[in-house]
């Protein structure tokens, strides 16, 4: 299973931040780019800029839960569910799956060092 997700593109993963607008106070959110994607996937599904999508959760989340939450951890929760209702979720890992399994290694687990 690991192979799964070690051999993801590092562009993936890579942290973004980015200065969004919320009712005209500016903030910053870091994402990873793959969120960044899935964001603007879901904005342009619901004919909207990224921006204004992100203010529409930020207004839902507000109205919602009455103390403060982690709002990046909001987005990316927000990202997989939407992958996992849209069916993309599974999808997507079944495409990394068969590329997965086209590819070798050179070297055995037992010969794998992880820095910590």
């Amino acid at each position: 299973m690991c192979k799964l997700y070690v051999q993801a593109d590092p562009l993936q993963y890579e942290p973004r931040q980015r200065s969004v607008r919320i009712h005209g106070v500016i903030t910053s959110i870091r994402l990873e780019n793959l969120m960044w994607r899935v964001l603007s996937d879901i904005a342009s599904e619901q004919k909207c800029t990224t921006n204004a999508l992100i203010t529409k959760l930020y207004d839902e989340a507000t109205t919602h839960r009455s103390e403060s939450a982690n709002f990046a951890s909001f987005l990316r929760v927000t990202c997989v569910r939407h992958l996992i209702d849209s069916g993309r979720l599974g999808r997507e890992r079944d495409r990394v799956r068969r590329e997965a399994e086209e590819e070798t290694w050179d070297i055995e687990e037992s010969q794998a060092v992880f820095a910590h």
